[in-house]
C-alpha cells in the first residue's frame, strides 16, 4: 500500500510540474510577452475545445451512457460557470483590470482548470490502485494531454494581466489540486473512479463556456487579416495536439 501511496503522489507531482512549461518565457521581454499572449490565447481555444469534445466528453459518455443525465451535466457546467463569472462581474465590474486586479477570466480559467486537475488527480489514483501498468500508462496519457492545456493556460493568465511570475505560480498552485484529488482517491478507493467520472461532463461544459463565452471574443477584438489568420492556425494547432494526444495514450 505504501508503494501505492508513492507511485501516486509521485506521478500528479510530475504531471504538475509540466504547469511550469511558460518559465522559457522569462527570458523573453514583457512586450514580446504581450503580442504572443493572444497567440496562446487562441491555442488555449482549440485545447479547451478539443479537451471537452475529444477528451472529457466521449469518455462521460462511454462510462456514464449518452443518456440524457449525462447531456444534464454538461449544461449544468455551462450554467454553472455563467453563474461564477456574473458573480466575479458584480463584484469586479466597476474596478478596472490591473497588476492588482485581474480580468475574471483569469480566475474563471484557474477554477476550470483546478477542477479538471483534481479529476485527473482522482483518476491517477484509482489506476495506481488497480496495478502498476494501469497506473503508469494512465499518467503518461495525462501528461500528454496536459502539456496543451498548461501552455494555452499560462497564455489566458498572461493575457488576463498577470506577470509572467505569477502566471506561473498560479498556474502551479492550480495544477498541484491533483495531489489533493489523489489523495482523496487513495483514501476512498476505486469509488473515486466513479467520481471522477461524473465531474467528467461537468468540467467538459465549464472548459466549452470559457472558450466559447470569453476566449473567442477576445480573439474576436483584433480584425487585422494576418492576425486573424495566426489566431485561426493557433486554434487548430490547439485542436491537433488534443487529437494527436489520443494518439499517444
Amino acid at each position: 500500500m505504501l508503494s501505492t501511496w508513492f507511485y501516486t503522489i509521485a506521478s500528479v507531482f510530475a504531471v504538475s510540474l509540466i504547469s511550469l512549461i511558460g518559465v522559457f518565457t522569462l527570458s523573453v521581454k514583457k512586450e514580446k510577452t504581450k503580442e504572443i499572449s493572444i497567440l496562446l490565447v487562441s491555442f488555449a481555444t482549440g485545447a479547451l475545445f478539443g479537451d471537452a469534445f475529444i477528451h472529457l466528453l466521449p469518455e462521460a459518455y462511454e462510462k456514464l451512457g449518452a443518456g440524457l443525465d449525462t447531456s444534464l451535466l454538461v449544461v449544468f457546467g455551462l450554467l454553472a460557470f455563467f453563474v461564477l463569472e456574473k458573480f466575479l462581474r458584480w463584484r469586479h465590474c466597476h474596478i478596472p483590470t490591473s497588476k492588482s486586479h485581474l480580468h475574471p477570466l483569469a480566475t474563471m480559467n484557474l477554477i476550470g482548470d483546478a477542477i479538471h486537475n483534481f479529476i485527473d488527480g482522482l483518476l491517477v489514483g484509482a489506476s495506481w490502485l488497480v496495478s502498476f501498468p494501469i497506473g503508469f500508462t494512465t499518467t503518461l496519457a495525462i501528461v500528454f494531454h496536459e502539456i496543451p492545456q498548461e501552455i494555452g493556460d499560462f497564455g489566458v493568465l498572461i493575457h488576463a494581466g498577470m506577470s509572467t511570475k505569477k502566471a506561473l505560480l498560479f498556474n502551479f498552485l492550480s495544477a498541484v489540486i491533483a495531489i489533493l484529488g489523489a489523495v482523496v482517491s487513495l483514501m476512498i478507493g476505486l469509488r473515486a473512479e466513479t467520481f471522477a467520472i461524473t465531474l467528467l461532463p461537468i468540467a467538459a461544459g465549464g472548459f466549452v463556456y470559457i472558450a466559447g463565452s470569453d476566449l473567442i471574443p477576445e480573439l474576436k477584438q483584433d480584425c487585422e487579416a494576418t492576425t486573424s489568420f495566426q489566431q485561426l492556425l493557433a486554434i487548430i494547432l490547439g485542436l491537433a495536439t488534443m487529437v494527436l494526444s489520443v494518439f499517444l495514450e
